[in-house]
């Protein structure tokens, strides 16, 4: 058992803390939001002595967070958060926003219901998979010119509806507008931006997905009503990222940043969370490549939504807007952002590192789209492939508590290497079989890694997280077809 392991005391039935001094150089506690039940799974690995270390990080403030889904991460724990006070020294760290920036997930619904697409869903699932390049090192139809490239650096989703491949409201129900607007395509390093060129519009592999889902469970009608969903509406989730560019601007920026503690006179206890002063040359140019990465991964799920509706239209044959193919929202993981939030009573400018988490906003903050503004933000966690996912809303609590973050979805317990030993393809082909889902993947390992039993039960991280009291269910979705790379 780890030393942060070993100090953790239960704070409440879904809430543990990891004191000051569990590890030396500790600023704040660490603080862990699961269940006893889910803490079983999550001493098993290295991801509280992560938790511990983050707390050490300059400029840290209230706690060292982590979500139910956490996980051993690279530095940070995937599942972790962490705000450090930019006005008084606070850092950035690639740690805490890992190498896949703004990997994230949008869901659209549609007016079909589930009875109608049972009987075409092969269909469906067959010309998403020819529309929507998959796999690693996939290739899109955009192939960019640098100068192209640099544009959708800087204006994200915009950029993308622009090219005609969406709409405004499209805009309106995406995090930030789908642009971070301190991107600076001039802190992406050529390597990065080589990686770039011919990716947008394209999956990836791993735990990326696109999804063809139908709502089984309403648990706030009137919420569902606003996001345009009721039981049995058909939606469609994408989950995806910023690429090779985005790997490649984390990269870059861990080499950077090597000699930034001596540089800078403060100590790490895992050279892994190699960080900078948010205020410093290095910490402004890494915030400026991280924004565009994460502008880049906005407008890669744009495209690849366009490519969806086009999907539909081509079995349904008639356009997207007959359908209702409207986005409800899109959030991203693995991001920092400048956010005010509230510090011992005062209201400070703090860098919010989520990696693995999900902004969870409350009813009446500015930043929750007009049309949400009375319920609050959707917060969307995907379940592990062929499992339950759900839409949920931010709450004041986790404004007050986890700096308006929950989860971002079940949360590994076995490796992928552990996966492929103990699954073969048929058995997890036949398990999907089983259960009524439709699959196409390009590769059997990439099915193999994503087991369901690889992962935690996402109902039992979704439970923590609304036991905790830093969301509310609104509905709960279940797959009928999937692609994968």
């Amino acid at each position: 058992m780890s030393t942060a392991a070993q100090s953790l005391e239960k704070i409440s039935e879904y809430c543990f803390e990891i004191k000051k001094g569990a590890v030396a150089g500790m600023r704040v506690p660490g603080r862990i939001y699961a269940t006893e039940k889910l803490m079983k799974h999550i001493v098993a690995d290295d991801s509280l002595n992560q938790v511990a270390n983050v707390a050490t990080l300059a400029g840290i403030v209230k706690y060292s967070y982590a979500m139910p889904d956490i996980h051993s991460g690279y530095g940070f724990p995937i599942g972790g958060v962490a705000a450090t006070d930019i006005d008084a020294g606070g850092v950035i760290s690639p740690g805490g926003i890992g190498y896949d920036i703004n990997c994230g997930v949008r869901v659209m619904r549609t007016n079909l219901k589930k009875q109608e697409i049972e009987p075409k869903i092969e269909d469906i699932v067959n010309a998403l998979y020819r529309k929507i390049p998959v796999g690693v090192g996939s290739e899109g139809a955009i192939h960019l010119t640098e100068q192209k490239l640099r544009q959708m650096l800087e204006k994200g989703a915009k950029w993308a509806v622009e090219q005609g491949w969406g709409t405004k409201e499209d805009l309106e129900s995406t995090e930030s507008a789908g642009c971070l607007p301190d991107a600076d395509s001039a802190c992406v390093s050529q390597r990065a931006i080589k990686r770039g060129l011919n990716q947008p519009g394209t999956l990836g592999s791993g735990n990326h997905f696109t999804e063809v889902q139908y709502v089984d469970t309403v648990y706030d009608e009137k919420t569902a009503r606003a996001f345009g969903l009721e039981k049995d509406t058909v939606v469609v989730m994408l989950h995806t990222g910023s690429r090779g560019l985005g790997y490649q601007v984390c990269d870059d920026y861990i080499r950077a940043m090597r000699n930034c503690p001596a540089k800078y006179g403060f100590s790490i206890p895992d050279r892994q969370l190699v960080c900078a002063p948010f205020n410093s040359p290095e910490g402004q140019q890494y915030f400026g490549a991280v924004c565009a990465a994460a502008n880049y991964a906005w407008a890669n799920r744009q495209y690849l939504m366009s490519l969806a509706r086009a999907a539909f239209e081509q079995v349904f044959n008639t356009s997207y807007e007959r359908l209702g193919m409207g986005l409800i929202y899109d959030v991203a993981h693995n991001i920092a952002k400048i956010e005010t939030h509230n510090v011992d009573g005062k209201h400070k400018r703090l860098c919010v590192h989520r990696k693995g988490a999900t902004r969870a906003f409350p009813a009446n903050h500015p930043e929750v789209p007009a049309k949400y503004r009375a319920f609050g933000q959707p917060v969307i966690v995907p379940g592990d492939m062929g499992t339950h996912s759900f839409i949920m809303i931010g709450t004041e609590s986790a404004m007050d508590n986890a700096f308006g973050s929950v989860c971002h979805g079940a949360g590994r317990m076995m490796s992928r290497s552990e996966s492929k030993r103990r699954h073969s393809y048929e058995q997890i082909l036949k398990q999907l079989h089983d259960k009524g889902v439709t699959i196409m993947a390009k590769g059997k390992a990439t099915v193999v890694e994503e087991a369901s039993d690889a992962y935690k039960d996402i109902g039992d991280v979704v439970d923590a997280v609304v036991g905790a009291g830093l969301a509310k269910k609104v509905a709960r979705m279940t797959p009928l077809g999937v692609i994968k790379g």
